[in-house]
């Protein structure tokens, strides 16, 4: 990966590039329980600083979620590894390399940098046009040519690139969006924070031969899913 947003200068002055500050988040994640060397691997390999303001830039590398414009938020790099790793990894440790994976909500982009490399393809949809704007180039530039993207309503999915081996959503929904759950392949994983501003929990559903099984995994904080595209 090539540290440096595209068309700005390379930053250096507070030594955010180093590969110590990436380590010691990825080590702080391992604390709290991450346990897929993989999914570490890529929190220390992810730039997290070309995905924020530069004004928060010092803040990259903290555990904490911080805004990146038009009322949206970069996840905390916690709840980005426990969702990768909850879409991908087994019970025995191994790890899952879906063929699709449909992403609801890009964002900053930067819980797209950490799973693309783990996967074969990712289809990501973004309701927010300037946010979309941003991302793509950035990860073009970091290497992730295994993503597609779409501005459009993530409620509804993409059922044009339908099923999906696993379905990633980074907002918060009152209830599993029926679109989702219909592009949802046999086998598949969808994972997805439940829930409203007061209490939010992160599910996982796997999709099994005899129905769907859902796993509550933990309390989380999201921006609300919202419909439509602006």
């Amino acid at each position: 990966m090539n540290p440096s947003r595209p068309g700005q200068r390379r930053r250096s002055g507070i030594g955010l590039t180093s590969a110590r500050v990436r380590d010691r988040l990825a080590d702080s994640l391992r604390e709290r329980g991450i346990r897929s060397p993989e999914v570490l691997e890529q929190i220390r390999r992810t730039p997290r600083h070309l995905f924020i303001e530069e004004a928060l830039e010092r803040y990259a590398y903290n555990d904490n979620a911080l805004p990146i414009g038009s009322g949206q938020t970069i996840s905390q790099p916690y709840v980005v590894a426990l969702m990768t790793q909850a879409l991908l990894m087994e019970e025995d440790g191994r790890m899952r390399r879906p063929a699709k994976v449909l992403e609801v909500g890009c964002g900053s982009g930067y819980q797209t940098a950490i799973l693309a490399p783990l996967v074969r393809s990712v289809f990501s949809i973004e309701r927010i046009g300037s946010l979309l704007a941003e991302a793509r180039p950035l990860l073009a530039e970091l290497g992730c040519n295994n993503v597609r993207f779409r501005h459009g309503d993530g409620m509804l999915g993409w059922p044009g690139q339908a099923p999906f081996d696993g379905i990633l959503v980074a907002a918060a929904a009152a209830a599993v969006p029926q679109a989702l759950l219909d592009q949802l392949a046999p086998g598949g994983r969808l994972v997805i924070p439940l829930g409203d501003h007061s209490r939010q929990e992160l599910v996982r559903i796997e999709r099994g031969e005899s129905g769907d099984v859902r796993e509550s995994l933990a309390p989380v904080a999201f921006v609300p899913l919202l419909p439509g595209q602006g």
